[in-house]
């Protein structure tokens, strides 16, 4: 299966990397509109930044920033393979104009300094026949064993639930390194209860393993607590406290 990469961000760094090594796929081309971003690749694929050198290919994945999708996609010339976007907050119907079109979509979070086992990645994919689904499956499969058809609307939930369990909660980890810093605390003394955190949900719902004073409706622990924070984190510690509280306040 031959694969043309549209971007060269953090996502596209990883596909690339993924499908290089994958057997049944090829990497035939990377575009980027801006050549710096493509020294990652130089050396191991042809590249361009004009998009009228796009070559032929199977699969046609757009991986840019949502609000550049749609100028990309314009901009492609009619392909007979299919046409993809990687995003998890954006339509299928962006690329209508598209005789193939699809997506396919990795429900992760990627950064070029942590490499990632595409094996346990979920891919929520998309398309605009079942044909074209099946062969996006069949992409899908080279790299990872958890494929899910999800459509634009559950795809766009999805992305929200994502939002709140990683972007948001690595935004409380953030809170809870300046805090410890603050007080010449080392931020490695919570990494085992961090880790512990989300190795308990793998056994029980979050929802039964939601623990501390808020939990427990601990107002005195609450009320000293806030003395520590800055006026944002007191804000940010009263806004999640209350809706824990609000939670769970039938079984208190």
């Amino acid at each position: 299966m031959k694969v043309v990469l549209l971007g060269a961000g953090n996502l596209a760094y990883h596909l690339f990397r993924v499908f290089e090594a994958s057997v049944g796929v090829e990497i035939v081309q990377v575009f980027n509109h801006r050549q710096e971003k493509l020294t990652d690749f130089a050396d191991k694929v042809a590249t361009t930044t004009l998009i009228a050198e796009i070559k032929e290919a199977d699969f046609y994945l757009i991986s840019v920033k949502d609000d550049a999708i749609a100028e990309v996609s314009s901009r492609l010339r009619p392909k007979n393979g299919i046409v993809l976007h990687t995003s998890g907050a954006i339509e299928i119907n962006v690329l209508a104009e598209h005789h193939n079109f699809g997506v396919f979509y990795p429900l992760q979070s990627f950064s070029r300094e942590k490499e990632v086992d595409f094996q346990q990645i979920p891919i929520c994919i998309e398309a605009n026949s079942e044909e074209n689904l099946e062969k996006i499956r069949q992409l899908a499969l080279q790299i990872s064993a958890s494929v899910h058809k999800i459509s634009s609307e559950q795809r766009r939930i999805s992305h929200v639930a994502a939002v709140f369990a990683n972007n948001f909660s690595n935004f409380m980890f953030s809170t809870a390194s300046e805090i410890c810093e603050k007080h010449q605390i080392p931020f490695d003394i919570l990494k085992p209860l961090i880790a512990e955190t989300f190795q308990k949900i793998e056994k029980v719902s979050p929802k039964e393993a939601q623990t501390g004073p808020a939990r427990r409706n601990d107002k005195e622990t609450m009320a000293a607590h806030l003395k520590y924070l800055d006026e944002d984190q007191q804000k940010l510690y009263k806004t999640i406290s209350e809706a824990i509280l609000k939670s769970y306040g039938k079984e208190l």
